[in-house]
């Protein structure tokens, strides 16, 4: 996403030199998101980006590896020789964690690429029994397409509840009731010890059927091929990019999900693994490469999911938020979730409340203080509590 991106939109302003595109997939370049539903299901065969490429003068090569970059002579290492650069875009992405002791192990999947789609197609349509590693936003995907498709799903997760990671106890409790009512299984506290040909073995000595395993516990930046580059990577072993998305090498910008970026709104620097910011990151860079002064690139984080019949979309970044304040009870098929700093809302969780979702990040985008009495009657509209 964030590469195409990036190419097209240097293209929409005016950028006239060649444009390369390198990507090491074979596959002609597609959006993620589909993957975990209408491609996995069947329902679509692929989602190749609806981008005419050869009209705007892209040279998309496919199916090639880059191994490193040599920034003083501005050149690509590739499986095919070196490529020349006069600026470089880095939008390598992530890469999922894999489960120590699984690799070769038959019958144990990740799910990031086509191909890993297109091996999990069969999995659905033959109703295997499915154990999910991992309750976070991938896992439960994967297990609501699985349920859809009749398999019989148990999801095992580490922490105490789903999303761990990603939400506050509090907020993430109430979704562990979603996989029951979809007929899924959710074992939290457990630790897969190894995997073995049809069964996965936990910690506590049960042993679970299984005849796939798929691995959702995170993913990283994939930037292992940039070792002895120069450019500055993080803890999270991301692209170090300032507000411009540029490295701290000349003529280099990374964007997506393999880069971080300061967020002056936040007042710390962001790693976000979402759509969103490969889809808006992209604009930045072309407009610094074009020699234009490019907005300082602070978005307001977004991103949705689709699990267990409900739509979750969330905006934002809670962590610091001195307030919570609920919108519904989450109980019920439709509720929010508001973190405020200061009386500022900064983020916002809307579970089957797309107004809110749409409201509030536009709240978070203006700093707006909201008058917290009116904020949590989930009968008006977010907007109403603007003080």
């Amino acid at each position: 996403m964030a590469g195409v991106q990036t190419a097209v939109a240097l293209r929409e302003q005016g950028f006239a030199g060649p444009v390369v595109l390198i990507g090491a997939e074979p596959h002609q370049p597609y959006d993620r998101p589909p993957l975990s539903k209408a491609v996995l299901l069947g329902k679509a065969e692929d989602s190749a980006f609806d981008v005419d490429f050869g009209a705007l003068g892209i040279d998309l090569r496919l199916g090639l590896e880059v191994t490193g970059v040599r920034p003083d002579d501005h050149a690509l290492d590739t499986e095919a020789g070196p490529v020349p650069y006069d600026t470089l875009v880095i939008a390598t992405g992530a890469e999922p964690i894999r489960l120590p002791g699984a690799d070769g192990v038959p019958g144990v999947h990740l799910l990031r690429t086509l191909d890993d789609a297109e091996r999990l197609r069969p999995v659905l349509a033959d109703q295997h029994d499915v154990v999910v590693v991992g309750a976070g936003w991938i896992g439960a995907e994967f297990a609501t397409a699985a349920r859809e498709a009749g398999c019989a799903v148990t999801v095992v997760e580490a922490a105490d509840r789903p999303l761990a990671g990603a939400l506050p106890a509090e907020v993430a409790a109430p979704m562990a009731d979603w996989y029951a009512e979809a007929g899924a299984t959710l074992r939290t506290r457990a630790r897969v010890v190894r995997v073995q040909p049809g069964e996965v073995v936990l910690d506590d000595g049960g042993v679970l059927p299984a005849g796939a395993v798929v691995v959702g516990i995170g993913a990283r930046p994939a930037t292992d091929w940039l070792a002895g580059s120069g450019i500055a990577l993080g803890a999270h072993r991301e692209v170090l990019a300032d507000d411009h998305l540029r490295t701290s090498v000349p003529d280099v910008y990374a964007v997506g999900d393999c880069a971080s970026f300061p967020s002056a709104r936040y007042g710390e620097r962001l790693l976000v693994h979402h759509w969103d910011n490969a889809l808006q990151g992209p604009r930045t860079v072309a407009a610094g490469i074009v020699g234009e002064v490019p907005a300082v690139y602070d978005p307001v984080p977004y991103f949705w999911s689709e699990q267990f019949g409900r739509f979750v979309q969330y905006a934002g970044h809670h962590e610091g938020a001195d307030a919570v304040v609920w919108r519904g009870e989450p109980s019920g098929a439709a509720w929010s979730v508001c973190w405020l700093r200061g009386g500022r809302l900064v983020a916002l969780l809307a579970v089957g409340r797309p107004r809110d979702l749409a409201q509030g990040r536009k709240l978070i985008e203006s700093g707006a203080v909201l008058d917290t009495g009116l904020l949590v009657d989930p009968a008006r509209p977010l907007k109403s509590a603007v003080r």
